[in-house]
């Protein structure tokens, strides 16, 4: 087993001292370097209207992170279309919905938040709606399954992107000597592949988050060797202490 000195978790450094990371620092002597390998931008006002969608036509908004509510707000307001206060919102959890107060009024009548993060919990709310227009907002990196679950349960919903995850390009004076590299997402799998497109992954160990992280590394032809969540593992930060633990 590799010792493990330096570590790339590609995601934005903490904002509090007191974290998993530091924690880990401390206890096992390695230093976590935060590099994020992704960056979101969003579509301009002529790729959304390449889409043919027309937000007057929609009653209400399915959106499914804060990003989704602030991409929303910045095109409305780039089209000139003004959010009509009847507008309804449909959120994927209750943070998402609060986030809406930094944009409308908030009202519990007009803002619905799904209990256990999963679109379903909103469904009787919207079958109590059967006149609902419903557009959700979406990036273009997504899997369709909530469309599909939607369609199923008789809810037409228009899928509508409005913004992209890029790859950030890595620093040149940036050495790139990790002996772990931990990874969110499969765009974050897509950019390592960019930056480094002769990299060799040899006895790098590579740990990730998410089964559709997984499934991009292994497609890339990476070796995963720690993934999480797992009943074991619920976080990665518990999957790579344990890793570390048992180097030792």
């Amino acid at each position: 087993m590799k010792k493990i000195k330096k570590i790339l978790v590609s995601q934005p450094r903490p904002l509090t001292e007191r974290n998993p990371y530091a924690e880990m620092e401390n206890t096992f002597g390695v230093e976590c370097d935060f590099q994020q390998l992704i960056q979101v931008e969003g579509l301009n006002v002529r790729e959304f209207r390449d889409q043919h969608i027309y937000l007057e036509d929609y009653t209400a908004i399915i959106v499914n992170s804060r990003l989704g509510i602030d991409h929303f707000f910045r095109i409305a307001e780039e089209t000139r279309f003004s959010v009509p206060d009847s507008m309804h919102y449909y959120c994927i959890s209750e943070a998402v919905g609060n986030y809406l107060q930094k944009y409308i009024q908030y009202r519990k009548r007009k803002v619905f938040t799904a209990e256990n993060n999963k679109f379903e919990d909103l469904l009787p709310a919207m079958h109590r709606r059967p006149q609902e227009k419903y557009l959700m907002v979406l990036s273009d990196v997504h899997n369709d399954e909530d469309i599909r679950m939607f369609a199923e349960n008789k809810v037409i919903v228009k899928p509508c992107i409005l913004y992209r995850t890029v790859a950030t390009k890595w620093p040149q004076e940036k050495p790139f000597d990790y002996d772990m590299i931990v990874l969110f997402t499969p765009s974050g799998v897509a950019a390592l592949r960019k930056n480094f497109p002769d990299w060799q992954q040899g006895d790098t160990v590579i740990a990730c988050f998410g089964a559709n992280t997984a499934a991009a590394l292994e497609e890339a032809g990476f070796r995963v060797d720690i993934k999480a969540p797992s009943a074991k593992y619920p976080s990665i930060t518990t999957a790579l202490r344990d890793y570390l633990e048992n180097q030792e």
